[in-house]
């Protein structure tokens, strides 16, 4: 639970002829991350490195000609009960049943696209001649001339007078052929002559001209009713044209989902291939596997190949262990939570897991500040909408579903505590305190809780740099025990001269001292400590300018983190003063009693629960990450990618 799983590594001998068993049992069951163990190969009669690479190419393409024709006849590339893993496929014998398959759905396909292409073209002419459809003239009278400049089109009637004053010394005829208060049509004709002139004033006046169809003459009613003739056609060879690719879909959808698995699994044994290690008759497979699924893994390539060698490595968590695969535990509740983790950053595997962690803060920081009943239930109902999936147009956040019912019920609880419905401050008894009428103790506790965290927040990150075994950061860093004791001097410090503490001050301030000289001069001591040299980099100079710079970077950092937290309780106290405002609005609409002021109020509360409730989300994980993680968490781990016959949209 609280480090990611226990990993142990794997390191195999596999003769040639049992190659194809071990990789089913490899990729057959998602626990195996595979490490890169190629090296030169000897007389190998397994074939070469390059070779291996050439049939990963030729599957590649193989597999991709497949999803070209699945995605045309729209077969989803859902794995099929009767697929499996028998042999590698043969391009030779696969190619010209694909190829056959090919040539019949491209035909249609083709067909498809030239039909609903013109379609569109007849569709979009037809667009072009609506404006004019009740003027009778024969359009091809305005083509072909040589002598006489033609535009036809719409503009504002507010241009009118603009277009003709500016052509008034140009020899030119002007007809308005449709009266329309906002757009007429109108036909512009002048000698070919003075072509560029009229353009240009065309444009000025944003005359915008109508295409007209050089391949049909008689009047835009006619021509529009031959266009619509023409595109019934289309349509109906459209809708053949799908049915014929719909029964191709229906015919061939075994036969392409069957060879789709086939060649996909080829393509990644190939690739699984080209990254192992080669002798004369056998193949070195080398990667990580979670210990919890160790056993059963082994029995299977027992059984699998009696002639293997496995060597297993536990791999302990002490030391950096930046080469080896994370994976996360695994659970419904803390999934939501991970996702959070993991967009800041992969825990190495000595790292503690700080899932559990922010499983537990991040919706108690929420519902601080997000507190009401009211409010936090319809935010939790929104999420489990969200996690059903039945608002299509929010399935992208399918995800976070989890995260907001958990903080919509963080913030119920907190509503109960605050005395909160909905805004309303005397509906509910307060169990604790109502943060708009009791804000300095709100904001008291809000800094006390930040103390906590952080306090928390130093006291993991020293335990991690004991298991990374690194020395200088657990002793000697802002974030190590130098930090943690300076930043506790300061609060003692602060304490004692409030009257809080019984204490003399100058125990505080020597802590201080101290623990500000161990921060200021942390890379000469980490450097010591180590064994590196140069003791100092970059020369004395700039050292005795940087290191007072650290030591006031981390105070000021201490402060600022500090003082962040006030947010929760700035937060709580603006949630009670933005219904106050909202009730205030409701009541300059309308009484108590009429139905303005209830629109107004629930129009608020909406807004308040989709407006409030996603910056005080981004403000929660601002708390997290910039001030809470920042003092414990590195990240940087590898993840686990299991060798695992997947679909390509899971890779």
């Amino acid at each position: 639970m609280f480090f990611p799983k226990a990993m142990s590594e794997l390191e195999l001998i596999v003769p040639s002829g049992d190659l194809l068993g071990v990789m089913k049992i490899l990729s057959g069951h998602g626990v195996f991350h595979q490490a890169d163990s190629s090296y030169p190969a000897f007389e190998s009669d397994s074939g070469s490195p390059d070779s291996w690479q050439e049939k990963a190419a030729v599957y590649a393409g193989l597999e991709r000609r497949v999803q070209i024709v699945l995605q045309t006849l729209g077969i989803a590339e859902n794995r099929p009960a009767s697929a499996d893993f028998k042999d590698l496929v043969d391009p030779d014998a696969v190619n010209p049943t694909l190829e056959k398959i090919e040539t019949e759905v491209k035909q249609t396909s083709d067909q498809l696209a030239d039909n609903r292409k013109r379609v569109e073209q007849l569709e979009g002419t037809v667009r072009q001649l609506e404006p004019v459809v009740d003027i009778e003239f024969d359009i091809s009278s305005l083509r072909d001339s040589h002598i006489l400049y033609s535009t036809l089109g719409t503009m504002p009637a507010a241009n009118v007078d603009r277009l003709q004053t500016s052509l008034a010394r140009v020899p030119h005829v002007f007809l308005t052929l449709r009266d329309d208060p906002k757009n007429p049509v109108v036909w512009l004709i002048g000698s070919l002559a003075n072509k560029d002139i009229l353009e240009r004033a065309a444009r000025s006046a944003y005359l915008n001209p109508i295409s007209l169809p050089e391949d049909y003459a008689g009047t835009p009613q006619e021509i529009i009713k031959y266009l619509q003739n023409e595109i019934e056609i289309g349509q109906r060879n459209l809708g053949e044209l799908k049915t014929t690719l719909d029964h191709s879909a229906e015919a061939y959808k075994d036969q392409l989902l069957n060879l789709f698995w086939s060649i996909h699994a080829s393509r990644i044994l190939a690739d699984a291939v080209v990254r192992f290690g080669r002798l004369r008759h056998t193949y070195v497979i080398v990667g990580w596997t979670p210990t919890e699924d160790l056993d059963e893994l082994l029995h299977r390539l027992k059984l699998a190949s009696k002639e293997i060698l496995i060597e297993t490595i536990p791999t302990n968590r002490y030391g950096e262990n930046q080469n080896v695969p994370v994976a996360l535990q695994e659970s419904k509740f803390l999934r939501p939570f991970q996702m959070l983790v993991t967009t800041y950053a992969r825990p190495r595997y000595g790292e503690l897991d700080p899932t559990w962690l922010i499983a537990l803060t991040f919706p108690l920081l929420f519902g601080a500040m997000f507190g009401d009943v009211g409010h936090g239930l319809l935010l939790a109902l929104f999420g489990v909408l969200i996690s059903s999936r039945k608002i299509k147009m929010l399935s992208s956040l399918t995800s976070l579903g989890g995260l907001i019912t958990i903080c919509g019920l963080a913030a119920t609880f907190f509503g109960f505590l605050y005395g909160s419905f909905f805004g309303f401050e005397d509906v509910l008894t307060a169990l604790w305190l109502v943060p708009s009428k009791d804000p300095l103790p709100i904001l008291g506790i809000a800094i006390g809780a930040g103390v906590l965290l952080l306090t928390i927040g130093f006291l993991i990150g020293i335990f991690n740099a004991f298991i990374s075994r690194n020395w200088g950061r657990l002793l000697f860093d802002h974030n190590g025990v130098a930090g943690f004791v300076l930043y506790w001097s300061l609060l003692g410090l602060l304490a004692s001269k409030l009257g809080k503490l019984p204490l003399s001050p100058i125990i505080f301030i020597l802590l201080s001292v101290i623990a500000g000289l161990v921060i200021m001069f942390s890379e000469v001591l980490k450097h010591l400590i180590e064994g590196q040299r140069p003791l100092i980099e970059g020369g004395l100079g700039t050292y005795a300018v940087q290191a007072p710079m650290e030591l006031f970077e981390a105070v000021i950092s201490l402060l600022s983190n500090s003082l962040s937290y006030v947010r929760i309780g700035a937060f709580a106290i603006a949630h009670g003063v933005l219904s106050s405002v909202i009730f205030i609005l409701a009541l300059l609409v309308s009484s108590p009693h009429g139905v303005g002021y209830w629109i107004v109020v629930v129009i608020g509360n909406v807004f308040i629960v989709g407006f409030e409730g996603l910056i005080v989300g981004i403000q929660t994980m601002r708390l997290e990450y910039y001030e809470f993680f920042s003092k414990f968490f590195t990240g940087g781990g590898m993840r686990f990618e299991p060798l695992t016959l997947t679909t390509s949209k899971e890779e």
